[in-house]
């Protein structure tokens, strides 16, 4: 299931995502996993969580993107939460390619039982039909 925390810069998102993450990693019975462009989250949330850095592999545009997310969920089956934040920063701001990707990454996702959650900095009415159908 894919779920988006959507709102402008500096409305709170990644401190709603740090909040997630926590309460995942407190309840969860596999693994939480939190994807982010670059290192700030290290200290905000809890060591058992794996954080993951994109800008270690040079990841930029939703078909990277997608390939490097699908590769972390094929890699680990036990996965039951997976954060993204600064969604845009990592792929890009043509918001039909977000719908794409996320349309894209809901397919490959299928029966699996995990959560999926995306920090988009944007307004929700700016945002396409394809991408307000994962609020």
């Amino acid at each position: 299931m894919i779920k988006l925390i959507v709102g402008k810069k500096g409305t709170g998102k990644t401190k709603i995502l740090v909040d997630m993450v926590t309460k995942a990693a407190n309840s969860s019975s596999g693994n939480v996993v939190c994807i982010e462009k670059e290192p700030k989250l290290t200290f905000d949330i809890p060591s058992s969580v794996r954080l993951m850095e994109t800008c270690k592999d040079a990841i930029e545009g939703y078909e990277e993107f997608y390939g490097y997310v699908t590769g972390v969920l094929s890699g680990n089956f036990d996965i039951t939460d997976l954060f993204i934040d600064s969604t845009l920063k990592i792929g890009g701001r043509d918001y039909d390619k977000l719908g794409a990707f996320l349309d894209k990454l809901n397919k490959a996702i299928g029966s699996r039982e995990v959560n999926v959650v995306f920090t988009i900095s944007a307004d929700a009415e700016e945002l396409p039909a394809s991408v307000k159908a994962y609020l």
